[in-house]
């Protein structure tokens, strides 16, 4: 087992201090042929690091993150959701509630006081609509209880698992290669392997599975109107998807199958430049910090690293990519089977210019930064932390 240095395992020690982010190699490696050995040498810990070893570590990571930041997933839901037309009647609660008030208190315009036409009762508009992220939360709370900010969870961890199971790992693995491979053939193109290998590791996963991620969208977006009954779940939410486009001919429904992956392409869409901007801007933070740090590293720093990072990259990863999500997310609430088969992302965006311009297409920003920051920063973290120790345990092997 090699070590680069004492205090940081190889693939971290490299990280900080072999290439800077505009590509040029440091200038303590004078020779081609002494960097490429210590470059290999570097990288033997971290290839003895097995795959099921790297999704444990991810998988662990993405079960905190996905709990910890769902209820912002859910606001951030909603207000698409909403801008994109779905009702959400009733919002109020104890707002509006029925008095003996006759007809002429129809002229009423205080805001938060109800009118009532016989039994009907007739609340202002602003009452049925989400105005901002706590907003959201408040009546989230309020009309539909605590734990509904939950709402999806189970999809989340079904997806977030086997996602950044395979998400992280990948990522590491096709960086590893493209790092040996550009390092001996082509150094300039080095600081561009995390962005190229985020892509294709974010891609891999998404595709695997998407239809988890659809559910858990629909989840959350809509709000089960009637009282006393329990919203479906994961399974039952996908039923609901594709029991519409059910027929008899079993040719046909393994055709009409391809519903479950409407809007894959919008997700793409969004997941693959955020990967992008994501890695490309943690690495170079990374090994900033890391180089700061030195040879004094240990698992706090490498935490705290790692975390910090990951939370600039996330954050800035999904302001720049808001305007995907919310065509990702209308096009996986479109409830007409025939309209989400002809959908594509570019007309979805064109739509959502028309209706909503610039404000429209960033809808939800808020608490879409707000939820990518800290689960990036607590993936990424929690994920190279859990692989310093497994390091370290097989040092002392």
């Amino acid at each position: 087992m090699v070590a680069s240095r004492h205090g940081l395992p190889s693939w971290m020690s490299t990280a900080a201090s072999r290439v800077d982010f505009e590509g040029n190699v440091d200038t303590m490696f004078k020779d081609g042929k002494e960097q490429r050995k210590q470059h290999h040498a570097m990288r033997v810990s971290d290839a003895n690091l097995g795959f099921g070893e790297r999704a444990l570590s991810a998988a662990g990571a993405a079960f905190v993150s996905a709990i910890l930041v769902n209820p912002l997933d859910v606001a951030k839901t909603r207000l698409q959701a909403q801008a994109a037309g779905v009702p959400y009647q009733g919002l109020c609660g104890v707002a509006c509630f029925e008095t003996n008030t006759m007809l002429p208190d129809l002229r009423s315009s205080t805001p938060r006081t109800s009118s009532v036409l016989g039994s009907k009762i007739v609340c202002p508009p602003e009452c049925n609509q989400y105005k901002g992220t706590l907003d959201v939360l408040l009546k989230v709370i309020r009309q539909e209880g605590f734990w509904r900010l939950w709402r999806g969870t189970t999809a989340s961890l079904t997806l977030a698992i086997p996602t950044v199971g395979i998400y992280m790992p990948c990522y590491d693995i096709f960086r590893n290669l493209m790092e040996d491979f550009t390092t001996q053939n082509a150094p300039n193109m080095t600081p561009y392997v995390p962005l190229v290998a985020g892509s294709l590791a974010r891609s891999l996963a998404c595709i695997s599975c998407y239809p988890v991620e659809l559910a858990r969208t629909r989840m959350q977006a809509f709000k089960e109107a009637r009282a006393g009954v329990k919203p479906p779940g994961v399974w039952g939410t996908l039923n609901g998807v594709i029991n519409p486009v059910k027929s008899n001919n079993l040719l046909q429904n393994l055709q009409n199958s391809r519903i479950l992956w409407t809007g894959l392409g919008a997700q793409l869409a969004r997941d693959v430049p955020f990967s992008a901007i994501c890695w490309s801007t943690l690495e170079p933070i990374r090994r900033r910090i890391l180089g700061l740090v030195g040879d004094e590293a240990n698992a706090a720093s490498v935490l705290g690293a790692n975390f910090s990072a990951g939370f600039v990259a996330g954050s800035l990863a999904a302001a720049a990519t808001c305007p995907l999500d919310v065509a990702k997310t209308r096009r996986q609430i479109e409830k007409d089977p025939a309209r989400a088969l002809k959908m594509t992302t570019r007309t979805t965006l064109l739509e959502i210019w028309r209706d909503g311009g610039m404000k429209g297409l960033f809808m939800g920003v808020a608490p879409r930064v707000g939820r990518a920051g800290p689960s990036v920063g607590i993936v990424v973290s929690s994920y190279e932390v859990v692989k310093y120790f497994l390091y370290y345990r097989l040092l002392t092997q």
